[in-house]
């Protein structure tokens, strides 16, 4: 019996809209990980009338922010086998549904562990959905369109948390800590329209999805969840009275890490597969699974080096994401709708930033404009100890619309960079694992710029008394020194990086 067509195989769509279906995908993915972004980044201005309400203590309440952290982290290993399993539509759908459900839920739950569960159905979901932007860039567009699409889509994206954190804030006061759940459901709703009418149902490469594919790496999945899951739980206690657990947990995680490597390294050897008779007496070979975290794309140094430059700049983003409010709360004494308004503009500026500078990525190469979005974070971190409130704002918003720009010459590149030029074949998984490696030192960088603040307070709160005011400032001051050289470290690896490029170019 001859098959049907599939009308919404990536073939079928192409004939339907022409080349403008590229844009209307790119579009359609935008939305959806809008969503899963504004999931992840406005949580934290319901916390405290979370805590409140369920009676709960700060640290058992933070766990709705690591909890998604730790499920969209681990999740994104699993996108390139999912949408080779199941092709784009329906992993993307089913993702969305997720975040439809997750907002739902938790908006209407009367129980914590209800809201838990919402969070960590969130999480799954925006850690699936992240990669498959650049995976679709990298393969719908030409390499002369990647820059100005990887702009585009970087521009739609960095407004959603440039402008729900203040649009959140306003509604926490007004309707309480539920409406923050139900923020993502429109967004949700109008990507499952879209992905109706533009989302393939073909796996990358306009192939069809096939069920025959080899299994999950389930083991590797556990490790890797319990690894991440063991390494922030013992950053979180560091900053506690319980060394010991601490130690404990950071060397299992160490540990489950190691392993993690020597099982993906195990399941890349080449084998024989059984084969053995299936329906109609056709043979059928026993399906093998593949690796979670395919280590061949770290044989490509362009790659492994964008991969440390990723690490790197997750801890410094997410840490300063966390440390500014901190600072311009506690240590300048600003209110936090003065905050939230103040900060409002530099995002906005972060946006257009990545649009201009994503068609700047057709024109230079990608290590170049990565290399000085990281020289402007640098200088953004390391002039912060010049701040001071007897001297006005003015430098403090400079600087922090210096670090925005900074970023939006980071974000549209820093992809593009590291995966352009792998094999196609390569391109789900290099995807998925910068992102990984990018997510894993952000949540790590929360917890580390906390752990130093603490530490600086704990030594500065000793020679309060004989330095004044300035030494509450002192503890932020040093802590923003600590970000400009990690984010130092990232701009070493972005130039070797350049350097392997042009290496290669000239191979």
């Amino acid at each position: 019996m001859k098959q049907a067509p599939d009308t919404h195989s990536l073939q079928a769509l192409k004939a339907r809209y022409g080349a403008r279906h590229r844009w209307l995908l790119l579009l359609s993915v935008m939305l959806g990980s809008m969503a899963a972004v504004m999931s992840s980044t406005i949580m934290n201005v319901a916390i405290p009338d979370m805590s409140q309400h369920f009676t709960l203590g700060q640290s058992r309440v933070q766990w709705v922010t690591s909890g998604f952290m730790v499920a969209m982290t681990v999740s994104m290993l699993t996108t390139p086998w999912l949408l080779a399993r199941y092709g784009y539509r329906r992993v993307y759908e089913v993702c969305m549904w997720l975040l439809f459900g997750g907002g739902m839920v938790g908006g209407l739950a009367q129980d914590f562990s209800l809201v838990m569960a919402a969070r960590v159905a969130e999480g799954l979901a925006a850690g699936v959905v992240q990669p498959i932007p650049a995976i679709i860039i990298l393969r719908a567009f030409a390499p002369e369109e990647q820059g100005r699409a990887s702009g585009m889509f970087g521009m739609g994206v960095v407004m959603a948390p440039a402008i729900g954190p203040s649009i959140g804030g306003v509604l926490v006061d007004v309707f309480g800590w539920r409406s923050i759940f139900f923020m993502v459901v429109p967004l949700a709703m109008v990507a499952l329209w879209l992905s109706r009418r533009y989302v393939p149902t073909s796996a990358p490469g306009g192939v069809q999805a096939d069920a025959d594919s080899p299994g999950l790496d389930w083991f590797g999945l556990a490790l890797a969840s319990v690894s991440t899951l063991m390494l922030l739980n013992g950053l979180v206690q560091l900053r506690g009275d319980d060394d010991t657990l601490a130690l404990v947990l950071l060397v299992l995680a160490g540990v489950g890490m190691a392993v993690f490597v020597v099982w993906q390294r195990h399941l890349l050897r080449p084998r024989r597969r059984a084969v053995y008779p299936g329906p109609h007496g056709r043979p059928v070979r026993q399906a093998h699974r593949s690796p979670l975290m395919n280590l061949k794309v770290f044989g490509y140094r362009n790659f492994a080096m964008g991969a440390l430059v990723s690490f790197t700049y997750g801890i410094a983003l997410f840490g300063s994401t966390y440390l500014f409010p901190v600072y311009m709360q506690m240590g300048l004494g600003l209110s936090p709708s003065y905050i939230g308004a103040a900060l409002l503009p530099a995002g906005i500026l972060l946006a257009v930033t990545i649009a201009v500078v994503g068609r700047l990525s057709d024109r230079y190469r990608p290590a170049q404009l990565v290399s000085l979005g990281l020289a402007m974070l640098v200088l953004s971190f390391g002039l912060m100890p010049l701040v001071h409130p007897a001297a006005g704002l003015a430098l403090l918003w400079f600087l922090v619309i210096l670090g925005r720009i900074g970023l939006g010459f980071i974000l549209p590149s820093l992809n593009l960079g590291a995966i352009r030029g792998l094999p196609k074949d390569l391109i789900p998984q290099a995807s998925s694992v910068i992102g990984f490696v990018r997510m894993l030192g952000g949540a790590a960088g929360v917890s580390i710029c906390a752990i130093v603040l603490e530490w600086r307070m704990a030594a500065t709160g000793l020679v309060a008394h004989s330095r004044g005011a300035d030494a509450g400032l002192r503890a932020f001051n040093e802590t923003f020194v600590f970000l400009a050289v990690t984010t130092a470290l990232a701009l070493l690896a972005a130039w070797k990086m350049g350097a392997s490029a042009a290496l290669s170019k000239k191979e």
